[in-house]
Protein backbone atom coordinates (compact mmCIF):
# COMPACT_ATOMS: atom_id res chain seq x y z
CA UNK A 1 0.00 0.00 0.00
CA UNK A 2 1.56 3.35 -1.29
CA UNK A 3 2.00 5.74 1.34
CA UNK A 4 0.64 9.27 1.11
CA UNK A 5 2.04 12.46 2.81
CA UNK A 6 1.12 15.45 3.34
CA UNK A 7 4.07 17.55 4.54
CA UNK A 8 7.11 17.77 2.42
CA UNK A 9 10.42 18.65 3.73
CA UNK A 10 13.07 20.03 1.61
CA UNK A 11 16.89 20.40 2.18
CA UNK A 12 18.08 23.40 0.92
CA UNK A 13 21.74 23.59 -0.06
CA UNK A 14 22.50 19.94 -3.05
CA UNK A 15 18.79 19.62 -3.27
CA UNK A 16 16.69 22.55 -4.18
CA UNK A 17 19.59 24.78 -4.78
CA UNK A 18 23.22 24.09 -6.62
CA UNK A 19 25.57 25.20 -4.26
CA UNK A 20 27.57 21.62 -3.13
CA UNK A 21 30.39 22.76 -5.15
CA UNK A 22 30.55 26.52 -3.94
CA UNK A 23 30.16 24.96 -0.02
CA UNK A 24 32.87 22.58 -0.58
CA UNK A 25 35.44 25.49 -2.72
CA UNK A 26 34.78 27.83 0.51
CA UNK A 27 35.33 25.55 2.96
CA UNK A 28 38.86 24.47 0.78
CA UNK A 29 39.99 28.47 0.59
CA UNK A 30 39.47 28.90 4.14
CA UNK A 31 41.13 25.93 5.42
CA UNK A 32 44.17 27.03 2.96
CA UNK A 33 43.87 31.00 4.44
CA UNK A 34 44.70 29.61 7.73
CA UNK A 35 47.53 27.24 6.85
CA UNK A 36 45.25 23.83 7.60
CA UNK A 37 45.05 20.31 5.67
CA UNK A 38 43.01 20.94 2.91
CA UNK A 39 40.43 18.67 2.84
CA UNK A 40 39.74 16.85 -0.65
CA UNK A 41 36.39 17.93 -2.84
CA UNK A 42 34.57 14.10 -0.82
CA UNK A 43 35.68 15.52 2.38
CA UNK A 44 34.54 19.29 2.59
CA UNK A 45 31.25 17.78 0.67
CA UNK A 46 30.98 15.19 3.72
CA UNK A 47 29.78 18.45 6.30
CA UNK A 48 27.46 19.99 3.78
CA UNK A 49 24.30 20.06 5.79
CA UNK A 50 25.74 20.62 9.70
CA UNK A 51 25.61 23.12 11.20
CA UNK A 52 28.67 25.88 10.78
CA UNK A 53 30.29 24.67 14.00
CA UNK A 54 29.64 20.90 13.49
CA UNK A 55 30.75 21.60 10.33
CA UNK A 56 34.26 22.72 11.36
CA UNK A 57 34.95 20.69 13.92
CA UNK A 58 34.99 18.16 10.87
CA UNK A 59 37.18 19.80 9.17
CA UNK A 60 40.29 20.56 11.41
CA UNK A 61 39.46 18.31 14.22
CA UNK A 62 41.76 19.76 17.86
CA UNK A 63 42.23 23.69 16.49
CA UNK A 64 41.93 25.71 19.30
CA UNK A 65 38.46 27.62 19.55
CA UNK A 66 39.48 30.72 18.57
CA UNK A 67 40.89 29.17 15.23
CA UNK A 68 37.60 26.99 14.92
CA UNK A 69 36.10 30.93 15.03
CA UNK A 70 38.62 32.23 12.58
CA UNK A 71 38.12 29.31 10.22
CA UNK A 72 34.20 29.58 9.94
CA UNK A 73 34.42 33.88 9.56
CA UNK A 74 36.96 33.12 6.41
CA UNK A 75 34.23 30.35 5.19
CA UNK A 76 31.86 32.74 5.59
CA UNK A 77 33.57 35.45 3.14
CA UNK A 78 34.45 32.92 0.47
CA UNK A 79 31.31 31.62 0.26
CA UNK A 80 29.45 34.86 0.31
CA UNK A 81 31.49 35.85 -2.57
CA UNK A 82 30.41 33.03 -4.45
CA UNK A 83 27.11 33.07 -3.36
CA UNK A 84 25.65 35.07 -6.17
CA UNK A 85 26.17 32.65 -8.16
CA UNK A 86 24.16 30.08 -7.05
CA UNK A 87 21.05 28.81 -9.23
CA UNK A 88 18.13 26.85 -8.44
CA UNK A 89 18.16 22.73 -10.26
CA UNK A 90 16.55 22.88 -13.48
CA UNK A 91 12.15 22.45 -12.73
CA UNK A 92 12.67 22.91 -8.62
CA UNK A 93 10.38 26.15 -9.08
CA UNK A 94 7.96 23.63 -11.33
CA UNK A 95 8.13 21.07 -8.58
CA UNK A 96 7.01 23.06 -5.92
CA UNK A 97 4.31 24.90 -7.67
CA UNK A 98 2.48 21.56 -8.66
CA UNK A 99 3.04 19.87 -5.43
CA UNK A 100 1.50 23.27 -4.03
CA UNK A 101 -0.93 22.79 -6.38
CA UNK A 102 -1.74 18.77 -5.56
CA UNK A 103 -2.38 20.17 -2.06
CA UNK A 104 1.18 19.43 -0.22
CA UNK A 105 2.70 21.23 2.75
CA UNK A 106 5.60 22.54 1.76
CA UNK A 107 8.82 23.23 4.42
CA UNK A 108 12.14 23.25 4.65
CA UNK A 109 14.99 21.76 7.16
CA UNK A 110 18.44 22.87 6.57
CA UNK A 111 21.75 23.12 7.73
CA UNK A 112 22.20 26.76 6.83
CA UNK A 113 21.71 29.63 9.54
CA UNK A 114 18.45 31.87 9.64
CA UNK A 115 20.40 35.18 7.86
CA UNK A 116 21.66 32.35 5.29
CA UNK A 117 18.41 31.00 4.56
CA UNK A 118 16.09 33.68 4.49
CA UNK A 119 19.07 35.41 1.73
CA UNK A 120 18.56 32.25 -0.34
CA UNK A 121 14.78 32.26 -0.24
CA UNK A 122 14.37 36.15 -1.52
CA UNK A 123 17.41 35.53 -3.94
CA UNK A 124 15.81 32.21 -5.47
CA UNK A 125 12.49 34.27 -5.13
CA UNK A 126 11.42 31.11 -3.13
CA UNK A 127 10.26 33.08 -0.05
CA UNK A 128 6.56 32.80 -0.17
CA UNK A 129 6.38 28.57 -0.72
CA UNK A 130 7.38 27.26 2.30
CA UNK A 131 5.03 26.93 5.06
CA UNK A 132 7.89 26.52 7.50
CA UNK A 133 10.94 26.48 7.45
CA UNK A 134 13.67 25.41 10.20
CA UNK A 135 17.84 26.38 10.67
CA UNK A 136 20.80 24.90 12.01
CA UNK A 137 20.93 27.56 14.51
CA UNK A 138 17.63 27.81 15.73
CA UNK A 139 17.59 24.35 17.45
CA UNK A 140 19.88 21.15 17.32
CA UNK A 141 21.08 20.57 13.71
CA UNK A 142 21.20 17.09 11.45
CA UNK A 143 21.24 14.40 12.07
CA UNK A 144 19.55 15.10 15.49
CA UNK A 145 15.49 14.91 14.25
CA UNK A 146 14.98 18.42 16.42
CA UNK A 147 14.37 20.49 12.98
CA UNK A 148 11.99 17.63 11.64
CA UNK A 149 9.84 17.53 15.29
CA UNK A 150 9.77 20.65 15.35
CA UNK A 151 7.95 21.39 11.81
CA UNK A 152 5.44 18.72 12.41
CA UNK A 153 4.79 19.82 16.24
CA UNK A 154 4.58 23.48 14.17
CA UNK A 155 2.01 22.29 11.10
CA UNK A 156 0.25 19.88 13.20
CA UNK A 157 0.77 16.84 11.27
CA UNK A 158 1.74 13.10 12.08
CA UNK A 159 4.99 11.40 11.47
CA UNK A 160 3.68 9.23 9.17
CA UNK A 161 2.32 12.17 6.52
CA UNK A 162 5.70 13.67 6.51
CA UNK A 163 9.00 13.23 4.00
CA UNK A 164 12.08 14.31 4.09
CA UNK A 165 13.98 14.62 0.77
CA UNK A 166 17.87 15.91 1.07
CA UNK A 167 20.83 14.88 -1.01
CA UNK A 168 22.81 14.01 2.38
CA UNK A 169 23.56 11.09 4.92
CA UNK A 170 22.47 14.06 7.43
CA UNK A 171 19.42 14.27 5.85
CA UNK A 172 18.52 10.68 5.86
CA UNK A 173 19.84 9.85 9.27
CA UNK A 174 17.85 12.84 10.45
CA UNK A 175 14.75 11.27 8.96
CA UNK A 176 15.10 7.85 10.31
CA UNK A 177 15.52 9.59 13.94
CA UNK A 178 12.33 11.58 13.47
CA UNK A 179 10.49 8.61 12.38
CA UNK A 180 9.19 10.32 9.15
CA UNK A 181 10.24 8.71 5.40
CA UNK A 182 13.33 9.93 4.11
CA UNK A 183 14.20 10.23 0.72
CA UNK A 184 17.56 10.57 -0.93
CA UNK A 185 18.42 12.56 -4.57
CA UNK A 186 21.65 12.21 -5.94
CA UNK A 187 22.50 15.16 -7.67
CA UNK A 188 23.85 16.89 -4.57
CA UNK A 189 26.74 16.89 -2.04
CA UNK A 190 27.18 12.34 -1.03
CA UNK A 191 27.37 9.70 -2.80
CA UNK A 192 24.54 7.37 -4.17
CA UNK A 193 26.24 4.37 -2.25
CA UNK A 194 26.86 6.21 1.17
CA UNK A 195 22.86 7.15 0.51
CA UNK A 196 21.71 3.84 -0.33
CA UNK A 197 23.79 2.02 2.64
CA UNK A 198 20.88 4.19 4.76
CA UNK A 199 17.80 2.47 3.27
CA UNK A 200 15.98 6.00 2.08
CA UNK A 201 12.52 5.16 0.99
CA UNK A 202 13.86 5.99 -2.54
CA UNK A 203 17.08 7.35 -4.01
CA UNK A 204 16.34 9.63 -6.99
CA UNK A 205 18.49 10.71 -9.68
CA UNK A 206 16.61 13.83 -11.29
CA UNK A 207 14.46 16.57 -10.54
CA UNK A 208 11.52 15.07 -12.49
CA UNK A 209 12.03 11.20 -11.22
CA UNK A 210 11.23 12.96 -7.69
CA UNK A 211 8.17 14.78 -9.01
CA UNK A 212 6.69 11.54 -10.21
CA UNK A 213 7.49 9.49 -7.22
CA UNK A 214 5.77 12.58 -5.20
CA UNK A 215 2.63 13.00 -7.14
CA UNK A 216 1.88 9.29 -7.13
CA UNK A 217 2.53 9.92 -3.13
CA UNK A 218 0.04 13.02 -2.41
Amino acid sequence: MTERYRLVVFDWDGTLADSAAIIAESIQEACRDLGLEVPDESSAKYVIGLGLADAVAHVAPGIAPAARRELAERYRSHYLARDPNIRLFAGVTELLDLLAARGAWLAVATGKSRVGLARALEQSGLGGRFLATRCADEGLPKPHPDMLLHLIEHLGVAAAETVMIGDTTHDVQMAHNAGVAGVAVSWGAHPVAALRELEPQACLHSVHELRQWLEARL
